[in-house]
């Protein structure tokens, strides 16, 4: 599907874009790959390990419309992974993240719009599912406008979607990076806000190889949910040595105890795939759509009437030795 095609990511010097450019080139041909981001010094970085023709490096900010919709000309597919993501950040920046997070994704829409960009898919968290933080809420609200964005389009052919998931190992501001430096500065605790806090957990490779799959799988207003472990907080303490002590902090702002990914709200328009749930739009405008068959013929069912998927009720929880395997590739 993606080759000799231009494809455009947002924020694509982050962890995800960084690892969806590896594998794009690794798997696909396309005819180019641009990575739009705002920080010159991570664009140049990144230059010394992909150069290769079909590269082409834009600064850019997704606040700016006017510089987005000259980015996507031509473009055929855009990944919209551009974020301000820490939640403590938020809670005293409210603003900056309603600029980017909320602002931005609008900018994006109308962007891919004006250039009749065939298909954009936007990255989100489980946070923004019954949000108690600002950053969940502007992801929450992030989603909506993409969903919505396929009754808006009118003429244009363009098709929007969405992938939720949960928490990625080893991605900046995650707890993993942290627990290394503190055990490599001689810690002998680590810091914990709760030992009940369980969390859904996977790698990035896992999530850019979902994105992409989803990027063909989808015909307009989706939300894709992986099928995808989660991890109890103390099983992730102990996985970095069993003499590892825990010192209790509280939780912190804007924090929650589990992560939601489906809620029982959402279970009479939620579908079942072999490897993922699709949680179809509550209004659509679009000609009729089965979405319990996609286009790679893959077939879903409807769930049970008040299904959740939640990161404590997981029936896939990693153990103590998948956990420690996995640090070391992080």
């Amino acid at each position: 599907m993606l080759n000799g095609k231009t494809i455009l990511i947002t924020g694509g010097t982050g962890t995800f874009g960084k690892q969806c450019v590896r594998q794009i080139l690794s798997n696909y041909h396309p005819k180019k790959v641009i990575v739009y981001s705002r920080d010159e010094y991570k664009q140049f970085e990144m230059q010394q390990e992909f150069n290769g023709a079909e590269m082409r490096y834009f600064l850019g900010d997704v606040r700016d419309v006017n510089r987005l919709t000259q980015a996507l000309q031509n473009v055929d597919y855009v990944i919209h992974a551009a974020a301000l993501k820490q939640v403590p950040v938020a809670e005293y920046n409210p603003m900056e993240f309603i600029k980017t997070n909320i602002n931005g994704a609008e900018n994006v829409i109308q962007a891919a719009l004006a250039n009749e960009v065939e298909k954009v898919i936007a990255i989100s968290s489980d946070k923004a599912v019954n949000p108690v933080n600002l950053y969940g809420a502007t992801k929450m609200v992030m989603e909506r406008l993409f969903i919505a964005a396929n009754n808006i389009a009118g003429g244009h052919w363009t098709r929007f979607a969405v992938v939720r998931y949960g928490n990625v190992v080893g991605s900046r501001g995650s707890v993993v990076p942290l627990f290394k430096k503190l055990i490599a500065e001689g810690a002998k605790e680590l810091p914990v806000t709760d030992c009940q806090m369980t969390r859904f957990w996977f790698t990035i490779q896992e999530g850019v190889e979902f994105v992409l799959k989803c990027l063909q799988r989808f015909q307009g207003g989706e939300t894709f949910v992986p099928k995808i472990p989660s991890m109890r907080i103390i099983d992730l303490v102990k996985s970095f040595g069993e003499d590892i002590q825990i010192k209790l902090i509280g939780i912190r702002p804007g924090e929650k105890l589990h992560e939601l990914m489906c809620p029982a709200d959402c279970a009479h328009i939620t579908l079942e795939f072999e490897d993922h749930y699709v949680i179809k739009p509550t209004i659509n405008y679009l000609s009729p759509i089965n979405y319990e068959r996609n286009l790679l013929g893959e077939e879903g069912k409807p769930v049970a009437t008040g299904f959740e998927y939640c990161s404590d009720k997981n029936a896939w929880f990693l153990t103590i030795p998948e956990l420690k395997e996995l640090n070391q590739r992080c």
